[in-house]
């Protein structure tokens, strides 16, 4: 019998780590708790988890810190709980190197489906895309091959969830992908009617990639669609 897969809950607010604790064990996950950074990185240390379910706000340290001193050693999959639905909030966490976000109030259903995604994504290979492409102009060059994207020559560091979702736009130009179909092919099904969620990961994106993120020239959304790559010439 395979062994559980053990989630650290890091949040200063009890009764929420209660909650998602119990909600946690019902589906047979091992549950770690911790009541703030210092002592929720100390655990991570100490037992490895597969996964860290981690709060934003907390004293003594915030969540921000606790993310990148984790992505400092480790590549354990990373859902942030925030209140804070502002896209420069929210890309923040993912700059700092979590793999997902939940926006407080949240439905336990909705917890409980993307950690069942991360854990499965940790697990699995990336969705295969052409690897012989490649795109360059006098700006940006994409090489889906060597897994490697440059600005003038310099590296671009994009995260796997980044350079996946890129991949999916660049190997699909000059068609569009609907919402529906990056999401399933990016993240998984748990997430094809949550397209708020992608927009956010383009806009992040776009601030990596174009030269104006407010006039996009490269990943264009098509209203209503989707969202394409567009190849300057």
């Amino acid at each position: 019998m395979a062994k559980p897969a053990t989630v650290l809950v890091i949040d200063d607010d009890r009764t929420l780590v209660h909650l998602v604790t119990n909600a946690l064990q019902q589906e047979e996950y091992a549950v770690l708790n911790a009541y703030d950074g210092q002592e929720g990185l100390r655990k991570m240390y100490e037992t490895r988890p597969d996964l860290i379910i981690l709060d934003i706000n907390m004293p003594t340290m915030d969540g921000w810190t606790v993310c990148q001193r984790i992505r400092e050693v480790s590549n354990v999959p990373i859902v942030m709980l925030t209140a804070r639905d502002e896209p420069e909030e929210i890309v923040k966490g993912l700059d700092m190197g979590a793999d997902d976000y939940i926006l407080k109030p949240f439905q336990i259903t909705v917890l409980l489906a993307r950690v069942r995604a991360n854990l499965r994504r940790a697990a699995t290979e990336p969705t295969v895309v052409r690897k012989d492409v490649v795109y360059s102009d006098d700006y940006l060059t994409i090489n889906l091959d060597e897994h490697r994207v440059t600005i003038e020559g310099e590296p671009v560091r994009l995260t796997p969830t980044e350079f996946n979702l890129l991949a999916h736009l660049v190997d699909a130009s000059p068609r569009i992908v609907s919402y529906r179909d990056l999401l399933e092919q990016v993240w998984g099904f748990e997430y094809i009617d949550d397209i708020d969620y992608l927009r956010v990961y383009i806009w992040h994106l776009r601030r990596k990639l174009e030269r104006n993120p407010k006039e996009p020239v490269y990943i264009i959304n098509e209203l209503g669609v989707g969202y394409r790559f567009e190849k300057q010439k």
